[in-house]
């Protein structure tokens, strides 16, 4: 008779149908606590990885580069040809960076600046680069002598625009005895903007021969390699270092000062901050589901002790103890996978959605606001609420990513949170004696 599962689920099923008890109606708020669960931490590492992905891809196509070849002979630059050969790389362009102060004479105004010095042909060569840099006046063009790009938040501290000339100190000559020899006099030719504050704010671009004519060195660069997938860094960094060994003569000057490391050797502090950042509001947010999966427990304990007498007469007529307890844990499971999946279809519609849906709740908590100013009779004012105000973050939308790994992960822990906390509930029904129930009847 119980040979088979069909009883099960018709039980399962039966008991969910039926709404007369407090396990009952613990089970439908488990239900939408699992969704709300689901839904805020889905939304919220969604958004959270679109801030974080953001200023990570900044890093890595505008500055860091995958793969980086620092003290690269200049007179060596036909290697850039045997490196674009390797189908992984996407691009190897050569650059020089210096360091210094800018100023605007007229306005006696002066900031700290990093300035790369690329070829001209840059954002043909390195698109990933291209297409971070999003100009706000001109464009990428450092094809003539002494042009210059500026971040944003530089130009606008600089109180410069396009067309204007600023001059320029390197650090390494900033004690030069005759500074005004030193001094280098550029024209802005673009204002780009990034997303990324330290980017907007204290860099710039100009032409790579005047960056080597700024340093004094024209020996000597570092090549930017862009991989297909920057994981695979680790493979790609021994070919170029086969490559180039075998460009050099065994005792060829410059050889020994090539030094090759990958994006992991940069900022490696800041990804480490931010995969902690993200593990942590996993954990937290992902609390929720521990106190979900007590509240089945509690409601599937109480159901056990609610059900006793059928749970009795069901061993009585030899249904095994585990078949038993498969149909309480079956219906953790069936809550589990209402609550995740009712959870995730809205999740995966706000996340999809997320510009649209800040917008909203930002114009709904406005209007609050504003009727609670206007009950008190005072006037509130013009500025509308923000989560992310640009008075405060350096943000100008708002991004989510979502990550298949990521969400799968979330859904699977919350099913099974659920089917676990039943199936431990469940362990009671052991200790009931069908013998003791029925003589009781």
């Amino acid at each position: 008779m119980f040979s088979g599962f069909e009883w099960i689920f018709f039980v399962v099923m039966r008991s969910l149908s039926k709404k007369k008890n407090r396990s009952d109606v613990s089970s439908v708020l488990s239900i939408f606590e699992i969704g709300a669960g689901v839904l805020a931490l889905t939304v919220i590492i969604a958004v959270m990885n679109g801030f974080q992905l953001g200023f990570i891809e900044n890093i890595l196509e505008i500055s860091s580069y995958y793969i980086r070849i620092d003290n690269f002979p200049k007179d060596k630059l036909s290697l850039l040809g045997e490196f674009k050969k390797n189908t992984e790389i996407v691009s190897a362009v050569p650059f020089i960076e210096t360091q210094g102060i800018v100023r605007e004479e007229f306005k006696d105004m002066q900031c700290a600046v990093v300035l790369r010095g690329v070829p001209e042909n840059a954002v043909e060569e390195d698109r990933g680069m291209g297409g971070h840099l999003e100009f706000i006046e001109g464009g990428f063009d450092v094809k003539k002598p002494h042009s210059l790009l500026l971040g944003a938040e530089l130009a606008a501290n600089l109180g410069i625009e396009t067309g204007d000339e600023i001059d320029f100190l390197s650090i390494s000559n900033i004690f030069s005895v005759d500074e005004d020899s030193s001094l280098r006099t550029f024209t802005v030719t673009g204002v780009f903007r990034t997303g990324y504050y330290e980017y907007d704010s204290s860099w710039g671009f100009i032409n790579i021969e005047d960056a080597a004519a700024v340093e004094n060195d024209k020996e000597v660069c570092t090549i930017g390699i862009k991989l297909k997938n920057r994981y695979n860094d680790i493979i790609t960094m021994p070919e170029i270092k086969s490559i180039i060994d075998n460009a050099f003569t065994e005792n060829e000057p410059g050889k020994s000062g090539i030094v090759i490391s990958s994006w992991r050797d940069y900022n490696k502090s800041f990804f480490n901050a931010l995969r902690t950042e993200k593990l942590l509001m996993f954990v937290l947010v992902g609390l929720i589901f521990i106190v979900v999966a007590l509240n089945i427990y509690q409601a599937q304990r109480r159901s056990v002790l609610e059900r006793s007498e059928e749970i009795g007469l069901l061993r009585a007529v030899g249904a095994p103890d585990l078949s038993v307890r498969l149909t309480f844990a079956l219906k953790g499971l069936v809550i589990g996978l209402i609550g995740a999946s009712g959870g995730m279809f809205f999740a995966l519609l706000i996340s999809t959605h997320i510009q649209g849906f800040f917008s909203l709740i930002e114009s709904i908590i406005t209007l609050v606001i504003k009727a609670a100013y206007a009950v008190r009779g005072i006037f509130y004012g013009s500025d509308n609420f923000a989560f992310f105000s640009k008075n405060i973050f350096y943000i100008h939308e708002y991004t989510a990513r979502l990550i298949a790994g990521e969400v799968l992960f979330i859904y699977v822990f919350a099913v099974l949170s659920a089917f676990m906390a039943a199936w431990f509930a469940s362990a009671r029904i052991s200790r009931i004696k069908p013998s003791e129930i029925l003589r009781n009847e």
